[in-house]
């Protein structure tokens, strides 16, 4: 009689859907919220490893939770549902590469190019299958003809000071456009990463938009050539009204500066 009590329960069990997705990434949310603080006037941030480390556990439930979605369930939501979801993922996987080596790493480039390559290190599922921190940016948020938006490249991070800022907050559909937009000119407002020197008259931006400089020129987004970006950001970029008109007009020519690679490690200063 227990048996086909167990068996029948099984069977109802089986037979109830899966819970829904958490859209709204509130344990992913709620780590960043703790562990994410704004620096140089919120146009940059810096992460609690240490926090993070002894959260440890509530990562790994949250990583856990993207893992077991489906390609089924992930092509059945809109597209800025899977944006966030992509991002999300991204970033919380990040922090968990470099929580393997913390507090011994200084760097994400610790790993090495070959062996342990951060970027190419299969440590992870997505879709049931093994995967990389590359599959979701390279293959998959930058695939062409998918979503085709450049500001990804502000909202995918790689845990060092030169890279665009972690959010103290989840990406979510309903606010994803307004989220990159942000990103943008947050990013962009930092002088130590992107600004106009009014003695050389040239732009001095983030090797980001060396290494994707293609992706802000196929017009989607509006976005047609990293002069054209800089062009929209103009005001936060330099301060004399003739400095901006420059970079508006596309005078100034764009030059790109060293990237720190340095761990954005909050306790390290």
């Amino acid at each position: 009689m227990t048996s086909r009590f167990a068996i029948a329960f099984a069977a109802i069990l089986a037979s109830l859907p899966a819970l829904a997705f958490d859209h709204s990434h509130k344990a992913w949310d709620d780590l960043l919220h703790r562990h994410v603080r704004y620096v140089q006037d919120g146009n940059a941030s810096r992460v609690d490893y240490k926090g993070f480390a002894a959260d440890r556990a509530q990562l790994k439930a949250v990583l856990d939770d993207y893992a077991k979605v489906t390609r089924q369930e992930f092509d059945s939501w809109s597209k800025p549902q899977q944006e966030a979801f992509l991002i999300n993922d991204y970033n919380a996987l990040t922090i968990e590469k470099i929580l393997m080596r913390y507090p011994g790493i200084k760097s994400i480039r610790d790993y090495g190019s070959v062996f342990g390559n951060p970027w190419k290190d299969k440590f992870f599922k997505l879709f049931g299958e093994d995967a990389n921190l590359d599959t979701i940016e390279h293959e998959t948020l930058r695939k062409p003809g998918v979503y085709d938006e450049p500001r990804v490249h502000v909202a995918v991070v790689c845990a060092s000071i030169g890279c665009p800022m972690l959010r103290n907050e989840a990406f979510t559909a309903d606010k994803l456009d307004a989220q990159l937009e942000d990103g943008m000119r947050r990013f962009l407002s930092d002088r130590t990463r992107n600004r106009y020197d009014p003695n050389t008259g040239k732009l001095e931006v983030s090797k980001i938009f060396d290494w994707y400089g293609k992706d802000f020129e196929k017009g989607n987004k509006g976005y047609t050539s990293v002069k054209a970006t800089m062009a929209k950001y103009a005001d936060l970029l330099a301060d004399k009204p003739e400095d901006r008109a420059r970079v508006r007009d596309q005078q100034a020519d764009v030059t790109f500066l060293d990237y720190d690679w340095s761990l954005n490690d909050a306790g390290r200063g």
